[in-house]
């Protein structure tokens, strides 16, 4: 990217990029660039959610990535965009692609990230916008490392609430029994931590796997603030542990040894806290470099979300090997 010198002392405002926690804001600088935004991120090395995996060598967690570039969206649709300072905001659809997993390898200090933010095109009503696409390509400490495309919306909080209201209306929600319990063991979605396990009592009927979704609000991480609705947070980590165990489960893929390495994803209707909620995925063919595996997130006979992942063996190997080279040397 060509250069342009950005600040990484201190982080935005936490109301720019809807975060309650000053600890989970990302960002810490902002410019105008061609048709949209340079921003600048600092990468935590450790961080109770994100850095929770049992890959190794160690990397910035792909859907650390994704939150920063999230957070990259509310600021430019905020600043760049003029949405109202009251707006809510719908992201419609996302994708992330790794470029180089070298790039994401955590070194001795905090990563940095410049992230060139383009409006690759917009929605708008009488004259005024109110949405738009992002197209993205971020480095990390000067090296290319993602790019990405985000699909979002944004309109007052009022009519937010009245959209809700209408939706929940029709909907049957009368609560359904939640599994907070009975987690998956760590090791087969590739965390260390119980906590951070999202999956429970998950079934395989051939190249199909179906895990339940464990919804816990009170997860600093994936619900860093009140919402009315299951985060998007959530949507991405069931994906990725469902992958995981799918991947395990079908091809014998140890989790520990996976990546992602891409990332598509449609949210289709608002993720209701009543229902119990699914994650089911098809896996594609084993091949030399990884596995693919096409996910969906349902409530009864609602499909909520879809996607597909791509989990990346070969790269995330060939790091491994090349670091116990590089000690034994």
């Amino acid at each position: 990217m060509p250069e342009i010198e950005l600040d990484y002392s201190t982080t935005v405002s936490r109301e720019l990029v809807h975060r309650e926690s000053v600890a989970e804001v990302f960002l810490t600088d902002h410019r105008p660039h061609g048709n949209g935004v340079r921003i600048a991120a600092q990468l935590p090395r450790t961080h109770a959610y994100y850095s929770d995996h049992t890959v190794s060598p160690a990397l910035y967690d792909p859907l650390l990535l994704m939150e920063v570039l999230r957070q990259c969206g509310i600021l430019a649709s905020s600043v760049y965009m003029e949405a109202p300072d009251d707006s809510a905001y719908v992201f419609d659809a996302a994708a992330l692609d790794v470029l180089d997993f070298e790039a994401l390898r955590i070194g001795p200090r905090p990563g940095r990230m410049s992230i060139d933010f383009q409006i690759a095109g917009t929605r708008s009503r009488k004259g005024r916008a109110y949405g738009a696409v992002y197209e993205v390509r971020a480095d990390i400490d000067g090296r290319p490392a993602v790019s990405a495309r985000l699909e979002c919306r944004w309109m007052p909080r009022r009519t937010w609430k009245a959209l809700r209201e209408r939706t929940r209306s029709g909907l049957d929600l009368t609560p359904r029994a939640h599994l907070t319990g009975l987690r998956l063991p760590t090791y087969l979605v590739g965390r260390r931590s119980a906590h951070n396990v999202v999956l429970a009592q998950a079934e395989r009927d051939g190249a199909l796997v179906t895990g339940h979704v464990v919804v816990d609000r009170d997860h600093p991480g994936l619900f860093d603030h009140a919402l009315d609705h299951i985060s998007g947070a959530v949507m991405y980590e069931a994906f990725r542990q469902t992958a995981l165990y799918a991947a395990s489960e079908v091809h014998g893929l140890a989790p520990r040894g996976l990546v992602t390495e891409e990332l598509r994803i449609d949210f289709l209707q608002v993720a209701e806290f009543e229902p119990a909620t699914d994650c089911r995925a098809e896996v594609h063919a084993l091949e030399e470099s990884g596995v693919t595996v096409d996910l969906a997130l349902v409530q009864g006979d609602r499909s909520v979300a879809t996607g597909r992942m791509r989990l990346n063996r070969r790269l995330c190997g060939g790091l491994a090997d090349r670091g116990l080279r590089m000690a034994t040397a």
